[in-house]
């Protein structure tokens, strides 16, 4: 089972797991991992439950993980009075292997956002078209993107990406990779930059979007930032644009073989969001667990119940 870490922020976790234990059927163990530490190019803290019937006789596994989000994180410099990230290591741990790996195109250990969707470079601002031959984007430069395009044939789905707003686009050019709209200067905090009418005004004149995922540019170097079901939720590291949901599943580890889709009926349906299909898109990816997490946890119980001596593996079996 796995949820929020909110839920260990409210101190539930020993509840939880009690109650999983089904008094005493089950062994099970809490813990926290972030799916940037297994593979994912994207910071994802979630809080999981692994149990194991205790008539095996063995404890429930812990997922390994690297610790790279610990080691390694982007610093912020201001340099003749802008901005700039970079990567560095943690003065209290001792990473450069760790930041060697993940510098590493071939290194699936962990993988930036650079690894992730650099062959997907090619996409423009307003694309409308859903569907696109590989050929068209160039060649995978990365093992991550090796791993993600295996399997899929010769076209990749779900590329279309939103339109920018004058505004926006101006904001975004004055955000360095890896920012987000702390580093605006006051000029551009304005509401309306270029004229253009847009959303619910706040009354103050200002720009009303300060929460802490407004404007985030992503960093070649590092993973991504955690995404949510909004388009505007991170922005391309190297481009004035969104992302394509394409995108979005890239920095979840969906393959490319995934293809995100909705109703084709028009109108009201039940269940649909009224934002729209592609709303829907971006929530499918948004509130799903990252494939490579699933997979770092199976791996675990795999090797936890299948990799004991014959007799134990055979009262498992």
């Amino acid at each position: 089972m796995e949820n929020v870490t909110g839920i260990d922020q409210m101190g539930f976790r020993e509840q939880i797991a009690a109650d999983l234990e089904l008094d005493g059927e089950y062994n099970v163990l809490p813990q926290v991992i972030d799916a940037a530490d297994v593979g994912v190019p994207q910071t994802r803290q979630r809080l999981l439950f692994i149990g194991v019937r205790r008539g095996l006789g063995i404890a429930a596994p812990r997922v390994p993980y690297t610790g790279v989000t610990r080691a390694l994180k982007l610093t912020r410099e201001l340099r003749r009075g802008k901005s700039f990230y970079q990567l560095r290591a943690d003065e209290d741990m001792f990473a450069p292997g760790l930041q060697a790996g993940l510098m590493d195109p071939e290194d699936l250990a962990s993988v930036n956002a650079w690894q992730a969707l650099s062959d997907l470079r090619a996409l423009e601002a307003g694309n409308r078209s859903d569907v696109l031959p590989y050929v068209a984007l160039g060649p995978a430069v990365s093992a991550y993107q090796r791993l993600m395009r295996d399997g899929n044939g010769d076209e990749l789905h779900n590329v279309q990406t939103p339109r920018v707003r004058a505004d926006t686009a101006i904001r975004l050019r004055a955000i360095p990779p890896g920012g987000n709209h702390r580093d605006l200067p006051c000029e551009l905090m304005q509401r309306n930059l270029t004229g253009e009418k847009w959303g619910p005004e706040n009354g103050s004149g200002l720009l009303s979007r300060k929460h802490f995922y407004a404007y985030r540019r992503l960093h070649p170097d590092i993973w991504s930032w955690t995404l949510n079901t909004k388009a505007d939720s991170v922005y391309h590291f190297d481009s004035i644009r969104s992302l394509s949901v394409r995108e979005f599943a890239r920095l979840h580890s969906f393959p490319d073989r995934f293809v995100f889709t909705t109703d084709a009926r028009s109108g009201e349906l039940l269940g649909r969001h009224s934002g729209g299909a592609a709303h829907s898109r971006y929530r499918q990816v948004g509130n799903a667990v990252p494939p490579l997490l699933a997979k770092a946890c199976a791996a675990a119980i795999h090797k936890a119940v299948f990799q004991q001596p014959v007799w134990l593996a055979s009262v498992a079996v």
